[in-house]
This record gives C-alpha cells, structure tokens and sequence, in this order.
C-alpha cells in the first residue's frame, strides 16, 4: 500500500469513527437519574436485575396485575429512562396488563453504553427473563414499542413469534430518517446504525397494531405508513388527530386505551411458534 493509500484509509476510518460518534450522540439521548418510580402513581411493582447476553446488568421494572392475561414487554423510546414512563405504565396496568419495561444499556441504573446491537441484546435479554417466570404466559406476551423501541420490537417479533406487537411513532429505518431530517448527497449511506425495521417486519407474523401522531414533530406520518404498508396482515394503522411524537397515548385518551383493548381480545392467529431470542441476526 502506498503513503497516498494509506494516509486515504486512515482518513477514511477516521471519518466513519467521528460519523459513528456523533451519529449515536444525535440517536440516543440516555439519563442516569430516576425521576419516579411506578409507586409515584400507587403501582405495587418488582425491581429487575436482568443479565445480557454480553454479561451486562440491565435495570427495570415488573408491573404484576392480578388476573392479567396479558403481560407487554414495554421498550421505550430513545431519550431519558424508565422513570419518564411511569404515568404511561399506568394507563397500562389500567387496561388490565402486567407489565415489564427496562431501561437499556447506558440508560437509567442499566450497565453499558447505548449500540444498536445492544438495544436488540437488550429486548432479547428482557423477552427470555418473561419467558421463564411462572406467572407469565408465554403465549400472551405482546412487546411494545415507541419510536427508536419500535425498530427494536421489530427486530425481537421477526425473530421469537410473538403473540402481538403494538408500535407507535416507528420508522422504517434509520436511513429513512436521516433522508428525511438531513438530505445529504449519501448521508444515509455512511450510517453505522441502521436499525432497519422496514426490512424485518414482513418476518413479523404476529397481528400489528400501530398508532401515529397526525402532527408527529420527529418521524414524519409518511414513515410510520411506510413501515406499516411492508407488514403482513393482520394489522391495524391508527392516526391519532392533534398527537405530536411523544404525546400519542395522552392525546388518544380513551380512545387510544380502547383500541389496545380490543387489539388484545381479538381472536388470534394459529400459533407460528416461539422460540428464545438467537444472537444471529
């Protein structure tokens, strides 16, 4: 290789270090501090020690409900921790739920620093603690996932068979997102994570319910559709009128509330399996 060669390589690796660095500092914006805890809002709940794959220790919570049928695996979204979500663990519980929400890698009392591959560690780690507790049924977990949760529920559905998955604010990938904030001449060509949702979701074979704010500030309305259109049936595409990204479950209200409701007492599909998250992707 000659010096040109070299010096040309080395700038390049250089590029692609300080792109990754930003680009996850523009994607992930994580807090240490818990705000509250689901007992702020009279919810009896079980701190998680759950251990990854890669031998991190991840934080969460466990929302038992006395008679549930349901258990949702909550992965939120990409700013803050669990403890910006306890008033949304609420409107859950009310529905009749247990519920399980962990924070990721690097966020909350979670080890680690935040990757995309983490994240998907992450929802597996979380899925494969729910399926061996007695008091869940393996067959009536439905994951849920918000904004940058939604490309990682993806990832788990096209791979575990879940029963149901409920998305809301999601986008078909992580370059779709990019085209759209920032339309730089191969832009979205150089990001090191993709989180390509659009890609996996037609391996999801679980019903689909997904909601999206009509006036949503951060991933355009026709993304989200976008993402729905490559899902197979059944599914279900929900505008919520007024919502921006981050205020569709208060907006929606009641109606918001019933929808998930029914979603979860509709008959369901013939099994397709399940199976404990496999790190091959």
């Amino acid at each position: 290789m000659t010096r040109l060669q070299t010096r040309t390589a080395l700038l390049l690796a250089s590029g692609f270090f300080v792109l990754g660095f930003f680009e996850r500092r523009l994607i992930y914006y994580p807090t240490r501090v818990l705000e509250a805890t689901p007992s702020a809002v009279g919810l009896e709940y079980e701190d998680l020690a759950i251990r990854t794959a890669d031998g991190l220790r991840l934080h969460g919570w466990f929302v038992p409900g006395a008679g549930a049928g349901w258990t949702l695996l909550f992965l939120h979204g990409n700013a803050g921790n669990i403890g910006d979500r306890v008033e949304n663990l609420r409107l859950l519980h009310d529905l009749g739920l247990q519920v399980c929400i962990i924070d990721y890698r690097g966020y909350g009392r979670s080890e680690g620093s935040p990757t995309e591959e983490g994240l998907y560690r992450d929802a597996d780690a979380a899925y494969s603690w729910l399926l061996a507790r007695a008091d869940v049924d393996p067959e009536r977990i439905v994951v849920f996932g918000r904004s940058l949760g939604a490309a990682v529920a993806v990832d788990l559905c096209a791979r575990v068979g879940c029963r149901r998955l409920i998305l809301e604010g999601a986008f078909p990938s992580a370059a779709e997102m990019a085209r759209a904030i920032l339309p730089l001449p191969m832009l979205d060509r150089l990001l090191p994570e993709r989180f390509a949702a659009a890609e996996k979701i037609p391996n999801v074979r679980a019903p689909l319910l997904q909601f999206h704010g009509a006036r949503d500030e951060v991933v355009p309305f026709e993304l989200g559709v976008r993402l729905f259109e490559a899902a197979h049936p059944p599914k279900a595409f929900v505008p919520v009128p007024g919502a921006g990204h981050n205020d569709v479950w208060i907006v929606g209200g009641q109606a918001y509330a019933d929808r998930i409701r029914t979603f979860l007492a509709e008959a369901a599909p013939p099994s397709a399996g399940r199976s404990v998250p496999e790190e091959n992707r």
